[in-house]
């Protein structure tokens, strides 16, 4: 049983299913989860995975905290997590990470990570980008964020949008280094770990 405790904010961007992701690969390592989501989370969810999603998500977590409650425990430096991970992670998130807004319990946890300098791994979701965009995610990763793309691993052959979405997910938890890795990797000579490497047409 792992020891370790993660927070996964939940934000407002298309990409539900990554946050879905990432729960179920953390319960599945027995990584006690913080779960806090924006309002927009919850109807993206409902719109992208079902109406049954949110419930899922929550039944995933270990805590689950009001976005409004800034007194949560996630909230404060002195208590001990493993890392934040923000999948989805909305332009609005990333630009009130970027510039210290901490105007919710999301964006102040994710705060408290930089501040503690604990990992922070946003999978930041939008396209094209605009020099604002680009901007605040120079600016967080200066201040230490990871900044994650949710972009498909072609060299993997996903054959499925869930293969997609799984490996990103194990991508975000790898980076946080909470256990062994999770992801699907790269092995030599072309060849991938756990890939049947059936080839791709176009």
């Amino acid at each position: 049983m792992s020891q370790h405790r993660v927070i996964l904010g939940v934000a407002g961007a298309s990409g539900a299913a990554l946050g879905l992701s990432v729960a179920r690969q953390l319960s599945d390592l027995g990584v006690e989860i913080d779960l806090v989501t924006s309002d927009a989370a919850r109807r993206t969810l409902l719109e992208e995975c079902g109406g049954d999603a949110f419930d899922t998500l929550r039944g995933l977590a270990t805590r689950h905290h009001s976005i409004s409650n800034i007194g949560a425990s996630i909230a404060s430096g002195s208590v001990p997590v493993s890392g934040m991970i923000v999948a989805p992670c909305s332009m609005r998130s990333l630009a009130a990470i970027a510039h210290g807004l901490d105007d919710n319990l999301l964006t102040r946890a994710a705060s408290v990570q930089l501040k503690e300098r604990r990992r922070l791994v946003l999978l930041t979701r939008e396209a094209p980008l605009t020099l604002v965009h680009l901007r605040n995610m120079t600016t967080v990763t200066e201040m230490g964020a990871i900044v994650l793309p949710p972009v498909p691993a072609f060299y993997l052959k996903p054959q499925c949008v869930s293969d997609i979405v799984t490996q990103i997910a194990g991508r975000a938890i790898d980076l946080l280094g909470v256990s062994a890795p999770v992801a699907r990797q790269w092995a030599e000579e072309g060849l991938m770990s756990g890939s049947s490497a059936v080839p791709v047409r176009f």
